[in-house]
């Protein structure tokens, strides 16, 4: 599997003990531009090519009760995304990412995991296959988001298949989930777990679902590949690359968590990575938009990184 890059970590952050500030000024700042050139593989990492991709499937569990909104919200949603009207939409061509959109099967649901695996494993494959030949080649940073009505339950169950606790510990109010329909998301977490015993990252996706999840599980193996660095958005999208590390605890190494999420789970999820966010904004859209946001914060450092004066340079030694 490709590599962290550290002689082109170490050369960047010498550049940075060079530059015209007191050392470690820029906090967080510094440390990005760190992490992109060890991926890039150079002192000075750009970010001429920015791509985001949004994966939407739907699922079975929805017949359980679960949320406010019918499945059918997914294609719209979908359709909005295509007519450049969501959030995401705007925080792309702010950020500077090309927006891609990819609907996986919406006519054909998932399964309901309460009564069997939502997948067959031919079906993991398929999605997971669609998530990597979506990403490009050329891109020099891979935002990953989503849309599906019910996948937070679905990530619920991902997450404690995977980390443990229980349906309590990682269900919360998705889409506007309270009172008895909250309820039910975690008696339907709770009945999944029982049913489904799960080792590895395809049977987990299996029992579970969704095609969405399986697709950003794939653009992120296929990320790795090609040395591009990920940033993953909230609770669902980081639920789904969680289960990455199933197989390989290293899955992981080239992303970073764009921001906290207010879904209940993602704060234990991101202490179970022990990966921190960029950001913390109380938001839990989801469809990449914290991702879009934290890739502002990631032009920021690159901007500094690479346009900063050193004290040699500006005559100060």
């Amino acid at each position: 599997m490709t590599r962290f890059d550290q002689t082109a970590a170490d050369a960047a952050a010498a550049r940075q003990a060079q530059l015209t500030k007191p050392p470690g000024s820029l906090g967080r700042l510094e440390d990005l531009a760190v992490f992109m050139a060890g991926w890039q593989g150079t002192e000075r990492p750009r970010l001429d090519r920015a791509q985001a991709l949004v994966f939407a499937g739907n699922h079975g569990v929805t017949a359980q009760g679960i949320t406010p909104f019918p499945p059918a919200v997914t294609a719209g949603m979908v359709a909005n995304f295509d007519a450049g009207g969501a959030a995401i939409n705007q925080l792309c061509r702010v950020a500077g990412a090309d927006l891609g959109v990819v609907a996986l099967d919406l006519d054909r649901p998932t399964a309901d995991f309460t009564q069997g695996p939502a997948m067959t494993m031919a079906e993991v494959a398929d999605a997971m296959a669609r998530g990597a030949d979506a990403v490009d080649p050329q891109a020099q940073v891979l935002l990953l988001g989503e849309m599906g009505i019910g996948n937070s339950t679905v990530s619920a169950a991902l997450a404690a298949a995977c980390f443990g606790g229980r349906a309590e510990d990682w269900v919360g109010p998705g889409t506007g989930a309270h009172g008895d329909m909250l309820a039910a998301k975690v008696r339907v977490v709770t009945e999944g777990l029982a049913r489904h015993a799960v080792t590895g990252t395809r049977d987990t996706l299996a029992a579970f679902g969704g095609r969405e999840q399986a697709a950003i599980c794939g653009a992120i193996l296929r990320a790795r590949e090609l040395r591009i660095p990920v940033i993953l958005d909230g609770f669902i999208c980081t639920a789904a690359a969680g289960v990455l590390t199933r197989d390989d605890p290293d899955a992981l190494a080239h992303c970073l968590i764009g921001h906290e999420s207010a879904e209940p789970g993602h704060r234990r999820l991101i202490a179970a990575l022990g990966m921190p966010p960029v950001l913390s904004l109380d938001m839990r859209l989801g469809e990449g938009s914290g991702a879009a946001v934290a890739l502002l914060v990631l032009r920021a450092a690159l901007e500094c990184h690479n346009g900063m004066a050193t004290f040699a340079e500006a005559g100060l030694v």
